[in-house]
């Protein structure tokens, strides 16, 4: 991961600078694997996010918000018991590994000074947040408990004594020269980006392949220059946070070049980790918690798929109910020409002007006139279950659609939008209901709306899901505010909290509207766009689902930095 120890010594540095001597204050732990501290330092609070995240893991200050748990959980409590009020008297990076230590002074039970360390082990699906008291070396508490059964060379638990992941006997790259470089590589062998990994403590496979690729041929000569030069380049903290769009993004102390792509530069290496994990890590989340809901809305969509295929190919037999009554009407006219027993008999076609034959097929157990009043009910028949039938195919349309707006809402849902979603499918339902949505339902929640802001400061509202999307229509937004949509595009309901927004508010509000729609990953998006005034909610329709009129239409292109600029903490 691009996340490695030149990173990590790098970040260590950066919050050094902004956190050390800095008072913890309020302590949050929003998600399982991740903790939200806020630190006072220079007369200012930042927000201290820590993540032991299997693929998102990292440490950075970040202005993103999070939704927090009523009931905090045992690891946020003890974090709370032992760190309120400690001063960050020290941060630093064990060696050149992605292992972190934030050095505490604090006070006990009675008062007395006491110091504790909060150890960072960033090491993907092992990651770790362990706090250790420094007195007795052992371990209070860690976010992620590894039994002896788990891990013979070391145990997390608490009460045991703290010890470091096994070495793994790497260089320092920082403290080589060229001829250590030449003895480190095999060039007979081949993959020498892979060789720098192996041979070098914290290089990466993105920083190992950058440097292979800067040094042209990748010989002798060349390569141990180059490595040189970057290290170099690591002693004296040049860095440019760069973020690198090629096949995949990519993110690193300084521009990419060995990935051909688009580069953007940011001023910190904490700006830079908020805009790459952007929604990554909820998206994420939300996925591990839709399972069971995003499955139900497929066998759903598909079941009225099939139902919808069966009630078309009804309607078009129905559609044929003329042909009945016409066979029905020539057996009358020749009722003396047929004998029972007869299976088809051929009559002409009083209405057909060349008067050509038509075979009617006949039950043999059943009387002329018997085989006669039978087509004349199977066309009555036909003919009421034609508006039957083009009901159901409406009302199966409808369904199809509301649950391809449910899986496009899920695409874009946080924890908490996910939740209002379960319980519009409990309402509905699709799903059994539980004690704990009674309980809400009682209480009448209302929805929270997410809000953004226009460059010349006009608020901009969006709903998450169909409970958002039916308090913002129906009931938070006036009759003269404009109304966005996606133009027939499953999508979030956009309002422009403004009577006369100026084109440029309409644009970034349509940017939105395309942004959090199935359309997300696609260019010159059509938008729809009315009064409040103009936008209905048919009687009996589904949540979330409305018709409008009087509306105009712009083209826009999703962007998400730009979005992540609109959105208001």
């Amino acid at each position: 991961m691009p996340f490695d120890g030149f990173f990590t010594r790098a970040m260590v540095s950066e919050l050094s600078d902004t956190l050390r001597d800095g008072r913890i204050g309020k302590i949050h732990q929003p998600y399982k694997n991740e903790i939200v501290m806020v630190v006072r330092a220079e007369r200012k609070n930042y927000k201290l996010l820590i993540s032991a995240h299997p693929s998102y893991a990292r440490i950075q200050l970040t202005t993103d918000t999070f939704d927090n748990p009523t009931d905090p959980p045992m690891f946020c409590m003890i974090l709370r018991k032992h760190l309120e009020g400690a001063i960050i008297e020290k941060i630093e990076q064990f060696e050149m590994d992605r292992i972190i230590m934030i050095r505490l002074k604090g006070r006990d039970e009675l008062g007395d000074i006491s110091y504790k360390t909060l150890v960072i082990e960033i090491m993907g699906r092992h990651s770790n947040i362990i706090l250790i008291n420094e007195e007795q070396d052992t371990i209070i508490d860690s976010i992620k408990h590894i039994p002896s059964a788990l891990n013979s060379y070391r145990s997390i638990l608490p009460g045991t004594k703290y010890i470091f992941p096994p070495a793994q006997n790497k260089k320092n790259p920082l403290n080589v020269t060229e001829e250590d470089v030449l003895r480190a590589l095999d060039f007979n062998t081949g993959k020498l980006d892979k060789q720098l990994v192996e041979n070098f403590s914290g290089v990466s496979p993105v920083l190992a392949k950058e440097i292979v690729y800067h040094s042209g041929l990748a010989n002798r000569e060349t390569l141990p220059k180059t490595f040189i030069d970057f290290m170099d380049r690591m002693n004296q903290h040049d860095y440019q946070p760069t973020i690198t769009v090629s096949n995949k993004e990519d993110f690193y102390l300084f521009p990419l070049t060995a990935p051909k792509g688009e580069a953007k530069s940011y001023s910190s290496l904490s700006e830079l980790l908020d805009r790459f994990y952007f929604g990554k890590a909820d998206r994420d989340r939300v996925k591990q918690q839709a399972h069971d809901l995003e499955r139900l809305m497929k066998n759903e969509k598909e079941k009225n798929e099939v139902k919808l295929g069966k009630l078309e190919r009804t309607l078009k037999e129905a559609e044929n109910a003329d042909q009945h009554q016409l066979l029905g009407e020539l057996l009358t006219a020749n009722m003396h020409l047929v004998k029972k027993g007869m299976q088809v008999i051929s009559v002409p076609n009083y209405y057909d002007e060349n008067y050509g034959e038509v075979t009617i097929p006949l039950d043999s157990r059943k009387t002329p006139s018997e085989n006669a009043q039978a087509f004349f009910t199977k066309y009555q028949k036909a003919k009421n279950a034609v508006q039957v039938v083009k009901e159901q195919i409406e009302k199966t349309k409808d369904e199809i659609e509301y649950f391809d707006r449910l899986l496009q809402q899920i695409s874009s849902a946080s924890p908490r939008d996910l939740e209002e979603i379960r319980e519009e499918l409990e309402e509905e339902g699709y799903l059994r209901s539980r004690q704990k949505s009674k309980q809400r339902k009682k209480a009448n929640v209302k929805p929270s709306i997410e809000a953004y802001q226009a460059s010349d400061g006009t608020e901009i509202y969006v709903g998450k899901n169909n409970k958002q999307n039916d308090y913002l229509t129906n009931k938070l937004a006036a009759r003269d505010e404009i109304w966005l949509h996606t133009k027939d595009i499953p999508g979030s309901h956009v309002v422009i909290r403004s009577k006369e927004p100026t084109d440029e508010t309409i644009m970034e509000a349509a940017m939105l509207a395309a942004y959090f729609s199935k359309a997300k990953n696609s260019a010159s998006v059509p938008v729809d766009f009315t009064k409040i005034r103009h936008v209905k909610k048919p009687s009996g329709a589904k949540p979330g689902f409305v018709i409008y009129d009087n509306q105009q239409t712009v083209y826009v292109t999703p962007n998400q930095d730009r979005v992540r600029g609109m959105l208001q903490n």
